[in-house]
C-alpha cells in the first residue's frame, strides 16, 4: 500500500450545523451537501491542498458504514494541522474559527521549539492546531 491520503473524513453529529462552519465560518469552499438521494449518503467535501478533500459525514452512519460501534471519544486522539506563514496569520485563523464558534483551547503562544501555535475545537470536538513553524516553507 502506498502511503497516500485523498480524503479525511470528520464524523459529525450535525451535518448542517458542521458545514456552516467551515463553509460560512472559516470560509472554505464546498458544493455543500451531497448525496441526500442515496439514503444515508449525506456528505459534504471541502477541497483542500494538493488535492486533499475534507468530508463531513454523519458519525452514526460512519459507525454503520464501517460496522462498529458508535464510542465516545477524546480531542486528543489526533489533531488536524494548519500551517500559516506567520505568527499574525496564526492569531488571525485562530480569531476567524472563534468568530465562526469554536472552542479556543489553546491561545497562541510561542513554543518552546520555536514556532508559535494555538489550538481550537470544530462544533464536534475535532481539534485543529494552527502552526507557524520556522522551519516550513508556506506556499500559496
Amino acid at each position: 500500500m502506498d502511503p497516500r491520503i485523498t480524503v479525511i473524513t470528520l464524523g459529525v453529529g450535525n451535518l448542517e450545523e458542521s458545514l456552516a462552519f467551515y463553509r460560512d465560518g472559516l470560509g472554505w469552499p464546498t458544493e455543500g451537501i451531497v448525496g441526500a438521494e442515496f439514503e444515508g449518503g449525506d456528505v459534504a467535501f471541502l477541497p483542500l491542498n494538493n488535492g486533499l478533500q475534507l468530508a463531513l459525514y454523519p458519525k452514526d452512519q460512519i459507525a454503520e458504514d464501517a460496522n462498529v460501534a458508535g464510542t465516545v471519544t477524546s480531542s486528543a486522539e489526533f489533531t488536524l494541522g494548519h500551517n500559516v506563514a506567520s505568527k499574525e496569520d496564526v492569531d488571525a485563523v485562530i480569531m476567524t474559527a472563534e468568530q465562526a464558534g469554536a472552542e479556543i483551547t489553546d491561545s497562541p503562544r510561542d513554543r518552546v521549539w520555536g514556532g508559535y501555535s494555538g489550538h481550537f475545537k470544530d462544533p464536534d470536538a475535532h481539534l485543529w492546531e494552527v502552526v507557524w513553524n520556522p522551519e516550513f516553507e508556506i506556499k500559496g
